[in-house]
């Protein structure tokens, strides 16, 4: 376990960014500390618990992912039905879904998502460049408070694989890549959400989304 904490100069809210092995953890930090979240980093489900709002950051293979953030499954979905704000960002987005074309290896058996956002990812079609790399525009689609003032603006992407919710509410904003894939999720709710894209790495559009997020926390 590790735990870190630091403090903005005007505390909004307490924010705990899920330590599981896989992350820029730091640059998600740093992010959400501009945004004015006291921010600790931990795999602890206490500390999950007693925050207004967690974070699952996520770079890498979704096998690895689940297979790395298995021992606190339980724990995630339990912040998701407290009715915690729970925020996931690249493959944490893609881990709140059900499976994923990247998680079905030849010879292996497939991992099951967290299974809030009903759904899987699938992959890039033959010929398409991945990673689908770079920054690229967000069309929101319907109202939620994380994309409060960021229709038309520009994201920062890395990566193959894309969200392909069951249910077409879940899709929150878009963003063309050869195809128009969902670059912002969120569960019927409106607490689980996730942005494939990078906002911690995304200028003053992700600040703006981070403040969104620290925003829903404190309420």
């Amino acid at each position: 376990m590790s735990t870190s904490t630091s403090a903005p100069e005007e505390t909004l809210a307490e924010v705990v960014v899920v330590d599981y092995g896989l992350g820029n953890l730091r640059s998600v930090t740093r992010g959400l500390e501009r945004a004015g979240a006291a921010v600790t980093i931990t795999d602890d489900p206490d500390a999950f618990a007693a925050a207004d709002g967690v974070v699952l950051p996520g770079v890498g293979a979704f096998r690895e992912g689940i297979e790395n953030a298995d021992p606190i499954r339980e724990d995630l979905l339990a912040v998701a039905e407290r009715g915690q704000p729970l925020f996931g960002i690249c493959l944490g987005m893609q881990m709140l879904l059900t499976t994923s074309e990247e998680g079905d290896t030849e010879g292996e058996s497939a991992v099951t998502g967290l299974d809030l956002i009903p759904g899987t990812n699938a992959r890039f079609a033959e010929g398409q460049k991945v990673p689908h790399m770079g920054w690229n525009e967000l069309s929101v689609e319907r109202d939620h408070p994380l994309v409060e003032g960021v229709d038309g603006q520009y994201a920062y992407f890395v990566h193959s694989y894309y969200a392909v919710p069951d249910d077409e509410e879940a899709t929150v904003a878009t963003t063309e890549y050869g195809l128009e894939f969902p670059s912002i999720v969120a569960d019927e709710a409106g607490n689980v959400f996730g942005t494939q894209f990078h906002p911690e790495k995304s200028g003053e559009t992700g600040l703006q989304i981070l403040r969104n997020f620290v925003d829903l926390c404190a309420e």
